[in-house]
Order: structure tokens, then sequence, then C-alpha cells
């Protein structure tokens, strides 16, 4: 594959596909979940809408071209993100959301006046188009991707601006926190991805430095979430860190070697998915466990492994994905980037691929620590549905075994549809 080809229709069928999936499995489990946990129906009612809205602006986003209408879609998708966060109506999650909305704001300025910047000097704003100029100083270029680059990691909540990323998912529903997660921020990392694939394959430099900031990430996001004593700020900054591992095709794309390239370009999409499919998973799997004890610190869950033993394997099935551990398509994909950076030469992130996944499994198997604590008096427990473990049962078990059909998706990856 060359750095100009962007191969829209199978990659964009596969993540219309995915969003319909994780919206889908998101509004059945909210459903329930929210009847369980007492909200009143005057305020859960908005989040249907906002949920049919990020559906529509997500599908727009992984289909269209033009960076106006991108800047205009994300724009409506970071607004839902803000009213789905602010809908527990407590102050922590006003105070959450308006943070949050902030940092988006930050980023939306950065977006508008790099886009700006692009369009008074080549007066359009297609890719294709801009990968075509040729006219006009490049340095305007390369400013207007820093400021892109820089607006699009902020509301990403890439290290090291991810610091509004753990109030929010702390504040908010599970359900809205497993798809903010699983799709919502990827929004921003699949556009920075768009932007260099198509416009700076050449920058190297930059490209190696966006690489160390993924590296940074991951190590800081799992070291954070080792040391977390909630259970879903440890989820949360778990996502602060597996982030990370998207950018590493940033740098792998500037490689000499087309294989290498192809490698690492199969690696990140893989792992998009199976990240997507295993975080929904987790992030509800723990908002089930909270409900169940009534409180969401890592000492509450004492106990927990004889007494909800279903909602404890749906999130170890999801630790297992985010581990890396095989069969799961994230495994499959570590394995692609491993020899991605192999054929490359660029051997740093080997030992980067082996530190993260030592670190996912020490924050994940920390919280298996907690479960199977027993004590002579274990703390209140009431028993969760069946049902609200079927869905993220069904997630976690499709990343799970991502890896057994990983052809499918790469087929769709590499360009192609259903064969």
């Amino acid at each position: 594959m060359s750095p100009a080809a962007w191969p829209s229709e199978g990659l964009a069928g596969l993540l219309i596909l995915l969003t319909s999936l994780l919206v889908a499995g998101v509004a059945w489990h909210a459903r329930g979940h929210l009847r369980e946990q007492g909200v009143p129906a005057g305020r859960s009612h908005w989040l249907w809408p906002l949920l049919a809205a990020v559906w529509g602006f997500l599908t727009l986003i992984w289909l269209v071209s033009d960076l106006l209408t991108l800047y205009l879609a994300l724009e409506g998708l970071g607004l839902c993100a803000v009213a789905l966060m602010w809908l527990p109506g407590t102050p922590a999650s006003r105070r959450a959301s308006l943070y949050y909305l902030l940092a988006s704001l930050s980023g939306s300025a950065l977006i508008l006046t790099s886009a700006l910047l692009l369009y008074r000097h080549y007066g359009h704003l297609d890719f294709a188009l801009l990968d075509r100029a040729s006219v006009g100083d490049p340095q305007w270029r390369w400013l207007a991707l820093a400021g892109l680059s820089t607006g699009l990691l902020v509301k990403a909540g890439v290290f090291p601006l991810h610091t509004w990323l753990p109030p929010a998912h702390a504040a908010a529903w599970a359900p809205v926190s497993a798809l903010h997660s699983a799709l919502i921020i990827k929004a921003s990392l699949f556009l920075l991805i768009k932007l260099w694939w198509l416009l700076g394959p050449e920058a190297a430099p930059s490209l190696q430095l966006l690489g160390w900031l993924g590296a940074a990430a991951v190590l800081w996001g799992g070291l954070l979430a080792w040391r977390q004593t909630s259970l879903k700020k440890v989820v949360a900054f778990s996502t602060v860190s597996q982030m990370g591992y998207l950018l590493l095709l940033l740098p792998l794309m500037a490689a000499a070697e087309e294989g290498a390239r192809q490698l690492a370009w199969q690696a990140t999409w893989l792992l998009f998915v199976t990240h997507a499919l295993a975080k929904a998973a987790m992030f509800m799997a723990a908002g089930n466990l909270v409900l169940a004890m009534d409180r969401g610190d890592l000492e509450g869950l004492a106990g927990v492994g004889q007494r909800l033993p279903l909602s404890l394997l749906v999130f170890g099935v999801a630790g297992v994905s985010i581990m890396g551990l095989p069969p799961s398509g994230a495994f499959v994909a570590k394995w692609l980037l491993l020899e991605s950076a192999l054929a490359s030469g660029q051997w740093q992130w080997l030992l980067l691929l082996g530190l993260g996944s030592l670190l996912s499994a020490a924050y994940v198997f920390r919280v298996f620590a907690y479960c199977f604590t027993s004590r002579a008096e274990a703390p209140p427990c009431r028993r969760v549905p069946t049902h609200l473990d079927i869905v993220p049962l069904g997630l976690a078990l499709a990343a799970l075994f991502l890896g057994l059909v990983a052809g499918l998706p790469l087929l769709w990856v590499d360009g192609g549809g259903l064969p």
C-alpha cells in the first residue's frame, strides 16, 4: 500500500459495522442498567437521541474526506459526548463535563484555525486535492499539520493532553463511558492518522515524535491504571494507555519498506476494532460491579469473585484482549506491529510492546486480587440481573476470538469488503 492510498470503502464499511454494533449494544445495556440504577425516566430519555446522533456523526467521519465536513462532524460528536457526560446530573459529572467541554473547545479552536490556514493557502479542504497540491510554501503546510494534530490529540485525550478523560469516565454512566472509550475519542485519532497518511508521510521526524508520544501514553497510562483505587479510573487510564498503540502506525508508515507499512496498517485497524469491543465490554462489566457493590473503589470488590462470577468473567475476558494474549485480535495486531518494527529496523517499539503488555497484566490482575480477597465481614452486595452481562459478554468474546478470524477484518482494512 502506498502512503497516499486510503482504502476508504473497505475501512469505512468495517468501522460503520463496528459503530452500529456498539451503539446498539450500548443502548440495549443502558436500558437495563439505568433502570437498575434507579435513574428517573425524565433524565434518561435524552440518552436515546444522543446515541442516534453519535452514530450519525461517527458514520459521517468514517465516510467523508473533506476537512470542513469532518470538522463539523467532529464538533457535533464532541457536543453529544459532553451532553452524555452531563446526563447523570451529579456535581462530579457536571464538573467533568465542563472540563471536557473546555478541552474540546480548545482543540476545536486549533483545528479550525489550522483548517482556515490550509484553505487560505490552497483554496480548498479536500484531502485528495490537498495531497496533490504542489504550489505554495511547504512551511504553511507543516504549521497547519502541527495545529491540526495538536487539536486532535486534545480531543482524543492522548498523553499528556489526557487530564480531562479519567474524571469524565469516572463520573459518567457506565454505558456512556463504554461508547466514549470504544469509539468517540477514537474518531479524533482516526482523523489524525488519515491526515498524516495523506498529507505528511514523508515527514519522518514529526512521525517519530508522534510515535514517542504514543509510547509515553502506553507507559504512563498503564502505570497510572495500576495505581488507581477506583475501578472505573483503572479502566479509564487503561484507555489512555491503549490509545498510544494506535499512534505507532505513524512512525512505522515512514519506513522505506512497503511490507513494513502494510503490516503496520493492518495491525492498527485490527487493534482499533479489538480495543473498541474489549473496552466497551470492560466498562460495562465495571459498571455492573459498581452497581452490585454500590461503591466504586477497589476495596469494595472484596469477595466479588464468589458472588458475581459472570460480571467478573466478562471483565477478565475483556482483560485478555487488553493484555494482548492469544487468541485475541490484539495478540494478532501486536504480532503484526512487531513484524513491522523488525522489517523497518525500528527496534525500540519491540520493547514498548513488551512493557505495555506487562503493565496491562499488572492492573488487570490487581483488580482480580481485590475481587478474591477474603474478609471476615464482606461488603454488602446486590444481585445484578443476568441480562446486564449478556451484551458485554458477547463483545468480550468477539474481541477474544477475533484473532482466529483476523483475515476477515483485514480484508476490509486493505480496501475490500465482504468476500
